[in-house]
């Protein structure tokens, strides 16, 4: 009899206080900004910050004025950096800006594509920047996202959640999780691992730390099933994370697009997603992508699937699409891309229109994951039903 394959496999999550997404949340709340008023708007924002400093720099096309100072500082007040005795604080960081007009030679490429010609609005608008794009979909949650990195966010969202409503006071805004899960032929079965890193004030002692830590944030936040006696806990191992946030490290925008999106489960084009409007596909390549993926699996087509998307610069149409179902298909690759093509529209335009990408919705995207939250366009499963009918002429 064959032996039960057994793999582990982990991913992370980080607070909306960890200095890298400081950065993102800062870009995206700049873009949202501009959203409001200006919909067309072309931004690529990209922001860094360190004790004492935020700079924002980047490309911005826009007839909206946006009080950058004052959006910085708001974001940064929200995160929970209101004290000048944590390093970094809204009141006293300093906020520098370096805004300029998206270049000509890309615009005129987005503008009018270059293998527009003349007959499908949708065909007019080309892509922003060359690039491959990944969507992925499992069946093993219930959002259709690998366990390890929906467990990691749990994790984050539960460590803000006990800082922010007062429970655990000595929290501060930084914070890590990182989980590792236990498969067995395939299947999730068990949390091996759980590392948790939360930054705290000076007044708190090391027992307090697990103690509480173990109970309030990573026992409500994984369900008991996963969890046993064999569960490794890992809390604070270096013993002590007092200073954090932008003092403790630098950070920029785009440095945990792993944590963004999939936690690992499958590659990544290396574009990042906060601070860029719908036009550049980094972003809207990948929300499609992971949109596709998610209506093939839910509608039965696969049990698990992955989509490489890749787009020339100035070009609405695809260069090339990739499938992947790693054999729990029910027709062969060959055939779902088939399916893909006839269902799904992958301009940059058509993008845009389908998932209504051209309105604030962004900074909520920057904490605890783009994917796998049902509040965002990407996640519908609303072409089910067009897949399934596309499906059957296939397998008459």
């Amino acid at each position: 009899m064959k032996e039960p394959q057994k793999r582990f496999f982990t991913s992370e999550s980080v607070t909306e206080g960890h200095p890298d997404k400081v950065c993102d949340q800062i870009a995206d709340a700049i873009l949202d900004d501009i959203f409001t008023e200006d919909p067309s708007a072309r931004v690529a924002v990209e922001v860094c910050a360190t004790t004492g400093m935020v700079m924002v720099f980047g490309e911005v096309s826009t007839s909206h004025y946006s009080d950058i100072a004052g959006i910085v500082r708001g974001v940064v007040k929200d995160v929970g950096y209101d004290d000048s005795s944590l390093g970094f604080d809204y009141k006293t960081c300093a906020v520098l800006s370096s805004l300029d007009e998206q270049s000509p030679d890309i615009a005129r490429g987005v503008d009018e594509a270059a293998d527009y010609v003349g007959c499908d609005e949708y065909d007019k608008l080309g892509a922003g920047d060359q690039g491959m794009m990944f969507g992925y979909a499992t069946d093993e949650t219930a959002e259709y996202m690998p366990l390890p990195i929906m467990l990691a966010h749990a994790v984050t969202r539960k460590l803000t959640e006990v800082r922010k409503s007062g429970e655990l006071p000595w929290l501060r805004p930084d914070g890590k999780s990182q989980i590792t899960v236990e498969y067995i032929d395939g299947v999730p079965e068990r949390v091996d691992v759980v590392v948790l890193s939360a930054q705290h004030s000076e007044d708190v002692d090391a027992a307090t730390l697990e103690k509480e830590l173990t109970e309030k944030v990573i026992r409500r936040a994984i369900p008991a099933e996963y969890l046993d006696g064999d569960t490794k806990i890992f809390i604070n191992p270096t013993g002590r994370f007092v200073k954090g946030g932008p003092a403790g490290d630098s950070g920029v925008t785009g440095r945990k697009i792993i944590v963004d999106t999939y936690g690992g489960f499958c590659p990544h084009g290396g574009g990042a997603l906060s601070g860029k409007d719908p036009t550049k596909v980094d972003r809207s390549g990948l929300y499609m992508a992971r949109y596709v993926c998610k209506n093939l699996v839910a509608a039965g087509v696969c049990r698990r699937v992955e989509l490489q998307v890749a787009y020339a610069i100035g070009m609405a149409r695809p260069v090339s699409v990739y499938v992947n179902s790693f054999g729990t298909g029910v027709v062969d690759d060959d055939v779902i891309a088939e399916i893909v093509s006839e269902v799904f529209d992958l301009r940059p335009r058509a993008i845009i229109d389908n998932l209504g990408l051209n309105r604030p919705i962004y900074r909520a995207t920057s904490n605890y994951g783009h994917l796998g939250r049902a509040e965002f366009p990407w996640e519908r499963t609303d072409k089910v039903d067009d897949v399934r009918r596309v499906l059957e002429r296939y397998t008459k």
